[in-house]
């Protein structure tokens, strides 16, 4: 049975088998401030929010030419991030690429998609949607062998850098400097930002959402029903093994076995929230 939506596909090996295809074992995740499918520089805030969401899901992201010192030193400590956009007329829709230092691609996405028609608000609901792949993953580096690592502040001159999704769409003008050691972007944009940091980002879990769930299959995956019957929610499979994808009270979320139990998870004004269900198939 073939989900309308193509999945996550993992190169190599499985996930969570050979050590290439563990995110956990890098430590950075460089994000170019101009991705090859787009025209311009951080183009519909791509760039931006592209940071913005890996750091939302628990990663530590740079910018490409912004790298701390351990990993300018040693590239493979880091992934490379690429928004790949295969939209049509009046569709947006991209995947999420991760490759390694060889250029080899250890993940990718699902397909983010928007029919939104302004441009800036259908890219970052296009992110935001793929971004559903790396929900509930738990990420924590883990070092592939001992590392001395020396600690220094970065600081990142890219401004107006995102901290916090907003539905305003905000038009940048992006100054360059032509040396190396001074490649910084200087916005002249005579606005003052209303861009707010981001509140830390916590799991909330919660009591089981209902009591026990039938699962009745579906052209695309499971149906839950409740004892009345009543569709409490509609399950899409992806090409990961106890992992589907779901609406749940208008937010995109992810339900995945962990530790023998079903949880549903989702992303609430800036909260992870969890809820365990009880699901009988």
């Amino acid at each position: 049975m073939k989900s309308k939506i193509v999945y996550i596909l993992l190169f190599a090996m499985g996930f969570g088998g050979a050590v290439n295809a563990q995110l956990n074992n890098y430590k950075y995740i460089i994000v170019p401030k101009k991705f090859e499918d787009f025209k311009y520089i951080n183009q519909y805030q791509t760039s931006t929010l592209t940071k913005y969401f890996f750091e939302e899901n628990g990663f530590e992201a740079v910018y490409d030419d912004a790298l701390p010192e351990d990993l300018a030193n040693k590239r493979c400590l880091g992934l490379v991030a690429d928004v790949i956009d295969v939209s049509s007329m009046f569709t947006t829709k991209i995947y999420i690429s991760l490759k390694d230092c060889n250029n080899v691609e250890i993940f990718r996405s699902v397909k983010g998609v928007s029919k939104i028609k302004a441009y800036d608000e259908s890219y970052r609901e296009a992110l935001q949607r793929a971004f559903v792949s790396f929900s509930g993953m738990n990420y924590e580096y883990e070092p592939m062998e001992e590392e001395d690592v020396k600690e220094e502040t970065v600081t990142v001159s890219f401004k107006d850098d995102v901290k916090s999704v907003e539905n305003e769409p905000k038009e940048h003008v992006l100054e360059q400097k032509a040396t190396t050691e001074e490649q910084v972007y200087k916005s002249v944009e005579p606005k003052t930002s209303t861009i707010v940091k981001a509140a830390e980002t916590k799991t909330l879990i919660t009591p089981v959402l209902t009591g026990l769930l039938y699962a009745q299959p579906t052209e695309n995956g499971y149906q839950l029903v409740d004892s009345t019957p009543k569709v409490v929610l509609k399950l899409e499979e992806t090409s990961m093994e106890d992992v589907f994808m779901t609406d749940f009270e208008g937010n995109n979320a992810v339900v995945f076995k962990k530790d023998g139990k079903w949880v549903l998870e989702y992303s609430e004004n800036g909260t992870k929230v969890q809820k365990e269900l009880n699901i009988k198939f």
